[in-house]
């Protein structure tokens, strides 16, 4: 694990993000927000016959039983969205190049996601999550708001563990304390325990819920660099490796495939999909590719 390096201040950061990210945003996307971060609507207003490209959470299963034919419920569009980002801060998130660890990835996207959400009057809060359920962030809706969000990002410090990190009780908490129906961003890399898919699932059917999982491309192929020391920064565990062995390198990319298809398994039961974040990603193309991936979606923000 890199040593971290000092904690901008949490206006310099917005502006940055303001000149060099938002702006190119609404040069890309026109300003056109709204079909991205659309209410949930609560009123019904109609059924129709079910599309291909529909969420199948919105089938009218009463209608679609007497019709014999698969109808969707539309609903009148609530304008305001509350969103909220549960973020992982377990030790794994201080990977990465040393002015671009995982942790200011996840910083940079939760700042301009929050920033473009309150620009239109929608209200965003945070549970931050460490070992434990660090720090709750309840929603708000102005920059102030947003700077509040970024500077507890930064600050809350990322704890020493011997274990992989269990977010089950984060997801748990997030279930019990979040009645109305929101937008839930999950922030992670997804170096867990076992354990946190059921919940995950669970908030997915009450929610619309995005995981975004932050990696560095390092943790997915290791450079030929001889007989190297590797320590586990969840666990603390460490190990003499020869990364120029084959053997070892075919063993290592086997591992890597087994949790890939374990995620996406998981992600696809919850009937969700994921959006990759790496430490060398352009934010703003993330960004986009986000907006196409809403469209393509055609769940109730879209």
């Amino acid at each position: 694990m890199n040593t971290p390096t000092p904690a901008p201040p949490p206006e310099r950061v917005l502006l940055r993000l303001e000149w060099h990210v938002l702006r190119r945003l609404d040069g890309v996307l026109q300003g056109n927000y709204r079909t991205l971060f659309r209410g949930f609507g609560l009123d019904l207003a109609d059924v129709r016959e079910y599309q291909p490209t529909d969420d199948v959470r919105r089938i009218d299963w009463n209608v679609t039983a007497r019709l014999n034919t698969p109808y969707v419920r539309e609903y009148l569009e609530d304008r305001e969205v509350t969103a909220w980002f549960l973020v992982d801060l377990s030790p794994s998130l201080g990977f990465g190049p040393p002015q671009r660890q995982k942790r200011m990835v996840i910083v940079d996207f939760v700042a301009t996601l929050a920033r473009l959400l309150t620009r239109q009057g929608n209200r965003v809060g945070a549970m931050l999550f460490t070992d434990r359920l660090a720090r709750t962030i309840p929603p708000g809706v102005n920059r102030p708001h947003v700077l509040r969000l970024i500077n507890d990002l930064l600050r809350v410090p990322l704890p020493k563990t011997n274990a992989l990190t269990d977010l089950a009780p984060l997801l748990r908490i997030a279930l019990n304390t979040l009645r109305r129906r929101s937008m839930i961003f999950i922030l992670s890399d997804f170096i867990l325990a076992p354990g946190w898919e059921q919940p995950f699932a669970l908030l997915a059917r009450r929610h619309d819920v995005l995981p975004v999982r932050v990696y560095d491309p390092r943790e997915h192929q290791l450079p030929d660099l001889g007989p190297i020391w590797l320590q586990d920064v969840e666990t603390g565990a460490q190990m003499l490796v020869d990364t120029s062995d084959p053997r070892f390198r075919q063993r290592f990319a086997q591992r890597i495939e087994q949790r890939e298809r374990a995620l996406q398994s998981a992600f696809q039961r919850a009937g969700v999909a994921e959006l990759r974040l790496s430490t060398e990603d352009d934010l703003v193309r993330s960004i986009v590719r986000f907006a196409l991936q809403r469209k393509r979606q055609r769940v109730p923000f879209a």
